[in-house]
């Protein structure tokens, strides 16, 4: 099997590149690597062109050894054909190279075998040929009846024979592939309620009376529904019409009119309901949850990547504040490096209610350690411990910057082996407090000590292939790592594993080493790593960055490899390496076309310039943060048609989810994130997202809150975006609605903004989607 020749059909890509890349992945070069450092070899091939070409690779790989494998057993039963080798051979999906092997599959004794055993095969030849007899059926039969194997009447042999050719049938590979693929193209997608949950309440209601075509289904109902089966709330099945199943097995099977023919309709309509309906339901299903799967990753990973590429706060003392009312709050300071310095447990909250000894413990530690910014968990109590920390912070000189930061995950951290190593003298709350600290400080680095499916930015995550996802979102995670690149000198063991060529053995002796002998000063100096050999060196240098080394380029993306090249550019343009660095208006000076060589090509070259003129750039956005509404602190506070700011905290197919501040995201539905269409929520927002959002309605009872985006074109000038026009909060603005009144509004119909003609202040407002839509969807 040729490779890179079928990678370069499947995917489009001319096959000179697919073969290259595909002998960098056989010399052990990583994604990244490739990405980076070797556009030259693949016509400059991206990471997600490289990530489909090494995925496809790895298919054909396993094509390939079940192949073998099926082969092998095929030939031990002494069956294999010039034309089933041939098939066999050319087979380039998974799906259909089983439906080859099926007929020849070891099997649990079937009808069709207790047939065969009762000397009924040659009667199913004949009637398999269809020739043309003066003799009845029941003639024939009576041939092969006999009370030794139990078949007394030509109506028993004929029923035998029926089922050793039901099961041909069922076991040929054309017609499974051709009703599958009518499966999944015209089959329906069919749930109703069990018995036992009927009328009652849940959150799988609007799948109680379901059906829609398999092929039109999006991703994340396919999983809600699968949800609610494996919840037992639901039963799930593929409806398609049978009659045009068996019409199709008929045309295939009969081949004229013949004493046959009746049988042979009732053999094609066993075959299909006994045989063939319940594994093509069984496939179709495990189709569509594939496709689905497939989505819920990409969505994830598209969270994943913004959540890990947030803006960092960067190099400033922090003091983070993990919030609880009985535990109380959990103070934790990092200087401007991270480090961990100080702690304590304050109690301003109810019920110990010590307001003044808790001031003066943050007050202290806030000038003591010259704090910069204060991070704030969004947990229980969050809000509350704000409006604290306002307080303390409003007669400072110097007022630390406050911002809210999302503690998914950081409890699985702080009680994680990797926590204990780093903190072992203290508990698991001060171990949260640092983490959420330090993610304000620097996202990516604290984040990847989590695992990635404990953020929680996922769709349904729980209900896919655990194992698949790990895969999926490692390979994000390690994209994330090696884009930004890694402070060698302060990078963690868990941030360290993910750059391209280093293990997490290998991580953890570079850690060692580092403590053990001092900062590191050169890149070569890893050599001095135990298990640390050229191979991973070539693969990792570029990614590590030495920010005080002499050498300018050990700071700098430039590959080791590049040096010699970089230090004749200098020699040329007359200036010391120190010169060169970032001095843009000597390298647009430079003839580069005469640069260019074997070794290094337009691609590489065009790499190494831009490095040095900008270098050790960071890809990740400035820093900005929310503001949320400090009169605004439990979803009891919120209005229907009032403003707030809130931060984007999941992006899924069916819309977005914001936090406003109330322990509680609201959902802005797709249809509610743009006056345009928008067809796909993460083309046009992102996780990390700072936006303005109107209240739509809210469910206390099941602590629902229904957001939008849309402008307020009910008010002049009003804005969904941060920064534009709108009416105070406040101005026209209604009461917050009941349960009863919202699902009124949401029956009678839509209406744009909340400045109606006619309404009176106070007059709940009709959103533009339903309020079943909007409350049915869940993360």
């Amino acid at each position: 099997m040729n490779f890179s020749t079928l990678v370069s059909a499947t995917l489009g890509i001319d096959e000179k590149r697919t073969q290259a890349a595909i002998g960098l992945f056989d010399e052990g070069a990583t994604v990244p690597f490739i990405a980076r450092y070797r556009k030259d070899q693949t016509g400059g091939l991206d990471e997600t062109q490289l990530r489909d070409v090494q995925h496809r690779y790895e298919y054909f790989k396993e094509l390939t050894e079940r192949k073998a494998t099926i082969v092998k057993t095929i030939q031990e039963q002494s069956k294999m054909t010039p034309e089933l080798q041939k098939q066999i051979d050319t087979c380039v999906d998974k799906v259909k190279l089983e439906d080859l092997y099926l007929p020849f599959k070891p099997k649990r004794r079937t009808r069709a075998t207790m047939a065969r055993e009762k000397g009924l095969e040659p009667l199913a030849d004949i009637i398999r040929l269809q020739e043309a007899s003066t003799n009845t059926a029941e003639d024939i039969a009576r041939i092969y009846c006999s009370e030794e194997n139990g078949v007394t009447t030509p109506d028993a042999a004929i029923t035998g024979a029926l089922d050793i050719l039901a099961e041909e049938i069922s076991e040929n590979a054309e017609c499974r592939q051709y009703l599958r693929e009518l499966g999944e193209s015209e089959g329906l997608m069919v749930s109703k309620v069990r018995k036992e949950f009927e009328g009652k309440k849940t959150k799988f209601e609007t799948y109680y009376d379901f059906k829609e075509k398999v092929v039109n289904i999006p991703s994340h109902r396919v999983l809600a529904i699968r949800r609610g089966e494996k919840d037992k709330v639901l039963r799930l099945s593929i409806e398609v019409e049978d009659a045009r199943m068996t019409s199709y097995l008929e045309s295939k099977v009969i081949q004229q009119e013949s004493i046959w023919s009746a049988a042979l309709k009732t053999c094609c309509t066993d075959a299909w309901e006994r045989l063939m309906k319940p594994s093509m339901e069984t496939e179709v299903r495990l189709a569509s949850k594939t496709n689905a799967e497939d989505e819920a990753f990409n969505v994830f990973g598209k969270n994943l990547r913004d959540v890990l590429l947030a803006a960092p706060a960067g190099q400033k003392s922090v003091l983070a504040l993990d919030p609880g009312f009985r535990s109380g709050v959990k103070v934790a300071v990092m200087d401007a490096n991270g480090k961990f310095v100080n702690h304590a447990v304050i109690y301003p909250h109810p019920p110990q209610n010590q307001t003044s000894e808790s001031a003066k413990v943050l007050r202290n530690m806030l000038t003591e350690y010259n704090v910069e910014m204060i991070a704030i968990g969004n947990g229980t109590a969050s809000r509350e411990t704000d409006a604290f920390a306002s307080k303390i912070i409003a007669n400072m000189d110097k007022k630390p910057i406050k911002v809210v930061v999302s503690e998914a995950g950081a409890s699985v951290y702080s009680a994680s082996p990797e926590a204990i190593k780093e903190f072992p003298n203290e508990d698991v709350t001060t171990r949260g407090a640092i983490s959420i600290g330090r993610r304000l400080q620097d996202p990516l680095a604290e984040l990847v000590k989590v695992e990635a499916k404990s953020i929680g930015v996922g769709q349904y995550q729980h209900d896919v292939n655990q194992s698949k996802l790990k895969k999926s979102l490692d390979e994000v995670v390690e994209s994330c790592v090696n884009n930004v690149g890694v402070n060698l000198n302060q990078a963690s063991a868990p941030l360290l594993s993910y750059v391209a060529g280093i293990s997490k053995p290998i991580a953890a002796n570079i850690v060692k080493y580092r403590e053990e002998n001092g900062a590191f000063t050169t890149r070569k100096e890893l050599l001095k790593v135990p298990k640390f050999g050229p191979k991973a060196f070539e693969q990792s240098a570029g990614f590590l960055r030495i920010i005080a080394a002499e050498n300018k380029l050990d700071a700098s993306a430039v590959h080791p490899e590049n040096y010699d090249l970089v230090e004749q550019i200098a020699t040329d343009l007359q200036l010391e390496m120190a010169a060169l660095v970032g001095n843009a208006s000597a390298l647009k000076s430079l003839d580069s076309s005469k640069y260019i060589s074997e070794k290094v090509g337009q691609h590489t070259l065009e790499d190494i310039l831009q490095e040095l003129e900008k270098p050790n750039r960071d890809p990740r956005s400035e820093f900005k943060y929310a503001t949320f509404n400090d009169k605004i602190q439990s979803i009891n506070d919120l209005v229907t048609g009032s403003w707030l700011e809130g931060v984007v905290t999941n992006v899924t197919n069916f819309g977005a989810f914001v936090d406003v501040g109330v322990h509680q995201d609201g959902l802005v539905h797709i249809s509610e994130i743009g006056n345009k269409f928008v067809q796909d929520a993460k083309e046009v927002i992102k996780v990390g997202d700072i936006v303005k959002c109107r209240v739509v309605a809210v469910d206390t009872a099941q602590k629902r809150i229904a957001l939008s985006l849309k402008e307020d074109q009910g008010q002049e000038g009003g804005s969904a975006r941060k920064g534009g026009r709108r009416k105070k909060a406040g101005t026209h603005i209604q009461k917050t609605a009941t349960i009863a009144d919202l699902k009124n509004a949401f029956k009678n119909g839509s209406a744009k903004g909340n400045g109606q003609k006619g309404k009176k202040p106070g007059t709940p407002q009709k959103p533009a989607i339903s309020l079943k839509s909007i409350m049915r969807s869940g993360r």
